[in-house]
């Protein structure tokens, strides 16, 4: 606990919070009772919803609140934990946590139900759960908000962020595999750091494919064509997006063109598996944090074939956002970032949504602790 006990003693320094605008009761208050004085009463929280989310954010703030959190965690100003993750047997539920420094030291918490099957069985959504905000110097509850909104333009600005400094400046077209609502965030992201002309659309649901192509052509304005075989979408694309629930390598070394970036997102959990080892071997490989990587995700199921082992990893996101190492380097090298979701991405973001809500008066205020 060293490094945290050294970050948050920086962190709540009156030089690192003075920059902080608190809403109306925002620094908490202390109360008597017939004369008695008890204990100091927590600021209220905000309590947001999805929609009220969606309204405070847009791609271009995903993509700030997500580099500064790689960054703060490169510089020594985040800390993250080993996720935890519960299977069941039609999906599962993942932990994660984090304690970011921004303009104050944040601490978030996630906890997300992920199950695949819920849209076509439960007409609900994939991904479901909360994300709880806290004040890293005191422990005030400062936000409870909902996490699917996050958990899918977080995960996409990952993927442009990476993009940025993987992929080749002159990279046009872009494969997306698996026509799901993260498929459409990645796009998006994407869409806003590269001058895309083309997207291919691939899901083992062909009839998805083709209504993802009709939408998102029309959202974006780029051409965007439903194909069904992989390999048709991601042999010609400069860009390849698997977001997909696969339990088993459907990337393989013949899918993939020289020179190509690809954003690893799907396998976000041990058991789940998008990249051939083959294909890693291959390839530049970049992490969202190494630890993490190593037991959950492609890189995890690589080193375990005995393709790869974690000296093979080229950097961590953070070391290229930071300046610590160069991106691409050659413009016929595959590169992968392997993105498992690590929960600097959920507290730089949940960070950036309440202070625009503090700022916008937006969400609802609830007291929890009072006497």
């Amino acid at each position: 606990m060293p490094r945290e006990r050294e970050i948050l003693r920086s962190a709540s320094s009156p030089a690192a919070t003075a920059g902080f605008r608190f809403g109306e009761g925002g620094q908490g208050s202390a109360c008597t009772v017939k004369g008695r004085a008890l204990s100091f009463i927590p600021p209220p929280a905000l309590v947001l919803c999805r929609t009220e989310i969606t309204a405070l954010m847009d791609p271009v703030a995903y993509l700030a609140a997500v580099e500064a959190g790689f960054r703060c965690y490169a510089s020594g100003d985040a800390s993250v934990p080993m996720p935890m993750h519960i299977p069941l047997q039609d999906g599962g539920f993942h932990a994660k946590g984090a304690l970011v420094v921004l303009d104050r030291a944040y601490v978030a918490l996630k906890v997300n139900g992920n199950f695949p099957g819920n849209p076509q069985r439960q007409g609900l959504p994939t991904i479901q759960g909360v994300v709880l905000l806290y004040d890293a110097a005191n422990g005030s509850l400062l936000a409870v908000m909902d996490s699917i909104e996050i958990t899918l333009k977080r995960t996409a600005a990952a993927s442009a962020l990476a993009a940025r400094y993987l992929a080749r400046a002159d990279a046009s077209s872009v494969a997306i595999c698996g026509c799901g609502e993260q498929g459409r965030a990645q796009l998006v992201a994407l869409a806003d750091v590269a001058t895309l002309k083309r997207a291919l659309a691939w899901d083992t649901d062909l009839e998805k494919a083709w209504e993802f192509a009709r939408e998102m052509q029309e959202a974006l304005g780029i051409e965007v064509t439903a194909v069904q075989d992989v390999r048709d979408a991601t042999r010609r694309s400069d860009i390849i997006v698997t977001a997909t629930s696969a339990q088993t390598p459907f990337l393989t070394n013949d899918c993939v063109s020289a020179g190509t970036f690809i954003a690893a997102v799907g396998a976000d959990s041990p058991h789940k598996s998008e990249l051939a080892p083959e294909l890693l071997a291959r390839s530049k490989i970049v992490v969202d944090v190494l630890a993490q990587c190593v037991v959950m995700g492609d890189l995890h199921h690589a080193i375990d074939a005995g393709r790869v082992t974690s000296a093979d990893v080229y950097a961590e996101l953070g070391d290229l956002v930071i300046g610590r190492k160069p991106g691409r380097t050659n413009p016929e090298e595959i590169t992968v970032f392997d993105s498992t979701g690590v929960a600097i991405q959920d507290a730089a973001s949940a960070a950036w949504v309440y202070q625009r809500a503090v700022a916008r008066n937006v969400g609802t205020s609830i007291s929890l602790g009072a006497l």
